[in-house]
């Protein structure tokens, strides 16, 4: 019966975990075509950023915020039911992650804030959001990775490979975004 509990407990926090990530991964894209919109010509923006505000609103109020609290509601359970796991190096390292993503999350709560507000900061841009997009991903590659391996020694070739996919997705965005600029003139 006990590890019914469990397994049903952490396959909830694994689902709200997905889809807190599906919100994190989607909302810096709503960003980009939000801000995308703003340089189209005043006819299309009347239609185009209501559009993306109401879109931005539904994903992050009725998706990613629920996701996010269920899934710490369900991982604090977790951590109920085993507690040896907080005197391990691996969870410190992963619970720092998850710091990390909190961070990570409210940053996008506020430039979702500013953006229903219509308030573009300056370095609100398309380019900026594909790179802020990416780091979810990151985020997901050292918690997955820490939580599967169960190592905090190997979180240091972990870090190594993470900068390495830093840097390739930094050059896949800059690749892109040459690549757009080519193809509209």
């Amino acid at each position: 019966m006990a590890m019914d509990v469990y397994n049903t407990v952490k396959a909830l926090h694994l689902i709200f975990v997905i889809a807190w990530f599906a919100g994190l991964f989607y909302i810096p894209r709503l960003f980009v075509y939000h801000l995308e919109a703003l340089e189209k010509s005043e006819e299309a923006q009347k239609y185009l950023v209501p559009q993306l505000q109401l879109m931005t609103r539904r994903l992050w109020n009725i998706i990613s915020w629920p996701a996010a609290i269920l899934a710490s509601v369900f991982a604090i359970w977790l951590l109920y039911l085993m507690p040896a796991w907080l005197s391990q190096p691996w969870m410190h390292v992963k619970l720092f992650f998850v710091a990390l993503l909190y961070v990570y999350h409210w940053q996008c709560h506020l430039m979702v804030r500013n953006l229903q507000k219509g308030r573009y900061l300056k370095w609100y841009s398309p380019f900026f959001m594909r790179i802020w997009n990416e780091g979810a991903t990151l985020l997901l590659f050292a918690i997955v990775f820490l939580v599967i391996l169960k190592s905090a020694i190997h979180w240091i070739y972990g870090l190594g490979a993470l900068i390495g996919l830093g840097l390739v997705l930094m050059l896949a965005i800059r690749a892109y975004k040459r690549y757009r600029a080519r193809k509209q003139g």
